[in-house]
C-alpha cells in the first residue's frame, strides 16, 4: 500500500485491493461508510518484520507511514501478560499530514447537534481493536496473532466494540469476503444524526442505537425498544453508543474517585499503569468521561507504547509533563515516567460481585525506589526495523532468553518489579470524600446490585460534582451577555464583555458551588489552586470558554437578525443609498446561509421573514442591480 501524501482519501465501491477512483461527494459510494468509519485495518505478526499492516479497506484510503506504524504497534498488546485468546481495547493517535477529507454539510449538522464530548475528532483517529492470539501449529511461531481494527473519528466505543464482537470472529474464519460484505452493509447505514434512534443491520443482526443529542438530559436512560415488525431477528438494543460500565472501571479505585475527578478537572498529567491494553484503555476512557457534561479538552491516549511517535515528547525530562492522561502496560514506563506527578497503578479487574480491594494513596517517592530487573522485563524493544521481529508476544517484547521464532513464553517468564496497585501522588484533595456514597456502592456489591444501577449512582455523583463546579462559571458568563433590549435592528450589536478572572473569583463568595452542593470541602481552592496549574490555565477552561463564547456570539447574531425581521424594512429603506441597500441584502443572505447550515439558533419563522425582506429590498433596486443580485 502506498504511503499517503496528505491528499483527500477518494473512495469508490470496489473489491478489496482493486484500484478505485472518484471524488467522495455526499452522495457518492462510501459516503455513508465514511460517516461512521475512516477505514478498516488488519494487522498481523510477520516473523521478520514484526507487526505488519496486512490490509486496509477501502483499499485506496491513504494513511501516512507514521500512521501505519502507529496502528501496527498499537494493535498488539505490549505488556507482561500473555494475552492468549481474544481481547478488545482501543487507542487514539494524532493524525499526520493535515486534514485529508472535506467536511460536508451532513458532518457539520451531526457535530452541531451532538454533545461537545461526542463530536467527531478533527485531528485524531480512534482505533478500536479486536486482537486474537491462539495456538496454531501451522504457523512458524506456533501462534496465530492478528488484529482487526476499526479506524474512526467518532468516540463511539460501545458501538464499535459491539460491532467488532460480531464481525471479528467471523472474519478470522472467513477472511476477506466477510470483510467486504460487512463494509458494504455499513455503507448502507443512515448517518449518525444526533437525537435519532437508528437500526444498523450487520451480518444478520440489527443493532439499535440512540445517537446522543446535546438536548438530551444527562440522566436519561437507555432508549426504549421500539416495535419493528419488519425487523427479523429483533434488534439488539445498545444502551449507549459511548458510555462504559463506569462502576466496573472504577471499582478498585472507588475510595479515590473524587481525587481522580479533581486531577482530571485540573488537567493534571496522569499515567495509568495497567496489566493489559483492555484495562488501560477502559480506565483512561472512564477518567476522561467523568467530567461530563464538560468536554475533556486535554490530550489522552487510552493505550500508549514505546513505539509511539510521541514517545520522546511525553517522556522528556527537560520540560514539565504535558496535560495528558496516558494508559501504558509496559513496565519500562515505571522508570521512564516516574517523574510524572500522578501515577495510577491498577491490577486485573475482579469478578463482578467481589468486594474491591481498594488501591492505596501513596507518595511518589515510593515509586522512585522501585526498579525493573535487567534481562527479565519486556522493557524497551529495539527501535530499528531489523530488530522488530525479535520482540515477540503480540509485539510486547520477549524475554532475552527466548529463542528467535520460538513460542511466546508463559506470562510469569517475563517478570518485573512492579509497584503495588495504588495512586502515587503528592496532591491533596480539596473536597471531602463522600463516605455515604461509598457505603452505598459497597453495600450494593454485597447485595449483588446490578452493575448498571451502580454505574448510574456513580455517574450521577460525578455529574453533580461537575455541574456544581460549572454552574458559577455559566452564571458569570451569562452576565457578560448584552441585554436583549440593547440590540437594535439597524446598528451593530453590542460586544460580549470580556471574562475577568478576578471578578469571577469575587463572585464565588455569594454564588459558589459550596452553596448548591452538599459535599463539603475547599471548593474555591479548585478554582484558585496553585497559580501555575490552576483551572483557568487548563485546556478544559480554554475549551469551555471558547465554546461558550462562540455560542453566545451566535445567539447575539440570531437576536440581531430577529430584531431586523421584526422591524419595518420599508421605513428603513427610505432615504437609503443603493450601496446601503445592497449591503443589507448581502448581510441577510450571509446569515441565512449560516442559519440554514445550523450555525445560528434561528426559528423557521424568522428565516421565512428574512427571505421575504430580501425579496422586498431587491425589488426596490434598479433592474441592472436586480440581475446582479438574482442572476437568471
Amino acid at each position: 500500500m502506498d504511503a499517503g501524501s496528505g491528499a483527500e482519501p477518494h473512495r469508490a465501491r470496489g473489491r478489496l485491493g482493486a484500484p478505485c477512483s472518484g471524488a467522495r461527494a455526499p452522495g457518492a459510494p462510501w459516503a455513508r461508510f465514511s460517516a461512521w468509519l475512516e477505514c478498516v485495518c488488519v494487522v498481523t505478526f510477520d516473523l521478520e518484520l514484526g507487526q505488519a499492516l496486512e490490509l486496509v479497506y477501502p483499499s485506496d484510503f491513504r494513511l501516512t507511514d507514521k500512521e501505519k506504524s502507529s496502528i501496527c504497534y498499537l494493535s498488539f498488546p505490549d505488556s507482561h501478560s500473555g494475552c492468549l485468546g481474544d481481547t478488545q481495547f482501543s487507542f487514539r493517535i494524532r493524525q499526520c499530514g493535515g486534514q485529508r477529507r472535506p467536511w460536508h454539510t451532513d458532518d457539520r449538522h451531526c457535530d452541531s447537534g451532538a454533545p461537545a464530548s461526542l463530536q467527531r475528532e478533527h485531528a485524531h483517529y480512534f482505533g478500536y481493536v479486536y486482537f486474537r492470539q491462539v495456538k496454531d501449529s501451522s504457523a512458524r511461531r506456533g501462534y496465530f496473532q492478528k488484529s482487526l481494527v476499526l479506524v474512526s473519528r467518532l468516540p463511539f466505543v460501545r458501538l464499535f466494540q459491539a460491532l467488532l464482537s460480531l464481525v471479528a470472529p467471523e472474519y478470522f474464519d472467513k477472511l476477506t469476503p466477510c470483510l467486504e460484505a460487512v463494509c458494504n452493509e455499513i455503507d448502507q447505514w443512515p448517518a449518525p444524526v444526533p437525537g435519532q434512534t437508528l437500526n444498523l443491520p450487520v451480518m444478520g443482526v440489527v443493532l439499535q442505537v440512540h445517537i446522543p443529542s446535546r438536548v438530551d438530559k444527562p440522566e436519561s436512560g437507555p432508549p426504549a425498544q421500539r416495535s419493528h415488525e419488519n425487523l427479523l431477528p429483533a434488534p439488539v438494543v445498545l444502551s449507549s453508543v459511548h458510555e462504559l460500565d463506569l462502576f466496573r472501571c472504577f471499582q478498585p479505585v472507588l475510595a479515590h474517585v473524587q481525587m481522580l475527578w479533581e486531577l482530571v478537572l485540573l488537567g493534571e498529567p496522569l499515567v495509568v499503569l495497567a496489566p493489559s491494553p483492555a484495562v488501560s484503555s477502559e480506565m483512561v476512557l472512564a477518567l476522561t468521561s467523568c467530567l461530563q457534561p464538560l468536554k475533556f479538552c486535554c490530550d489522552y491516549r487510552p493505550y500508549f507504547t514505546v513505539h509511539d511517535s510521541e514517545f520522546k515528547e511525553f517522556t522528556t525530562r527537560t520540560q514539565a509533563p504535558p496535560n495528558v492522561v496516558l494508559g501504558v502496560t509496559n513496565p519500562f514506563f515505571i522508570k521512564t515516567l516516574q517523574h510524572w506527578p500522578h501515577i495510577l497503578r491498577v491490577g486485573e479487574p475482579r469478578m463482578s460481585g467481589d468486594l474491591p480491594k481498594q488501591v492505596k494513596l501513596k507518595k511518589p517517592s515510593r515509586l522512585k525506589t522501585l526498579d525493573t530487573k535487567p534481562g527479565l522485563c519486556p522493557a524497551s524493544p529495539p527501535r530499528t526495523e531489523q530488530a522488530q521481529g525479535r520482540w515477540g508476544v503480540g509485539g510486547a517484547g520477549r524475554c532475552a532468553g527466548a529463542a528467535k521464532g520460538g513460542a511466546p513464553p508463559p506470562p510469569r517468564a517475563c517478570r518485573a518489579t512492579l509497584p503495588s496497585p495504588g495512586l502515587y501522588t503528592a496532591y491533596t484533595a480539596h473536597l471531602h470524600r463522600d463516605k455515604a456514597l461509598l457505603r452505598r456502592l459497597l453495600k450494593g456489591l454485597q447485595k449483588k446490585r446490578p452493575s448498571d444501577v451502580q454505574t448510574a449512582l456513580l455517574r450521577r455523583h460525578l455529574l453533580e460534582l461537575t455541574q456544581s463546579f460549572i454552574f458559577p462559571l455559566e452564571h458569570y458568563m451569562a452576565s457578560l451577555m448584552p441585554l436583549q433590549k440593547s440590540i437594535t435592528p439597524w446598528k451593530t450589536p453590542p460586544q460580549i464583555r470580556p471574562f475577568r478572572q478576578d471578578d469571577f473569583l469575587r463572585s464565588l463568595e455569594h454564588a459558589g458551588p459550596q452553596l448548591t452542593c452538599v459535599l463539603k470541602g475547599d471548593w474555591l481552592g479548585l478554582y484558585r489552586w496553585v497559580d501555575s496549574r490552576r483551572f483557568f490555565k487548563s485546556p478544559h477552561f480554554d475549551g469551555w470558554y471558547r465554546q461558550r463564547r462562540k455560542e453566545m456570539a451566535q445567539k447575539l447574531e440570531a437576536l440581531h437578525l430577529e430584531a431586523i425581521c421584526e422591524a419595518n424594512i420599508e421605513v428603513w429603506m427610505k432615504g437609503k443609498s443603493e450601496v446601503e441597500v445592497v449591503d443589507l441584502v448581502l448581510k441577510l443572505r450571509e446569515r441565512l446561509v449560516r442559519a440554514q447550515g445550523h450555525q445560528l439558533p434561528v426559528k423557521e419563522a424568522t428565516l421565512k421573514q428574512a427571505r421575504l425582506y430580501i425579496e422586498t429590498v431587491i425589488s426596490s433596486l434598479p433592474k441592472d442591480l436586480q440581475v446582479i443580485l438574482c442572476p437568471p
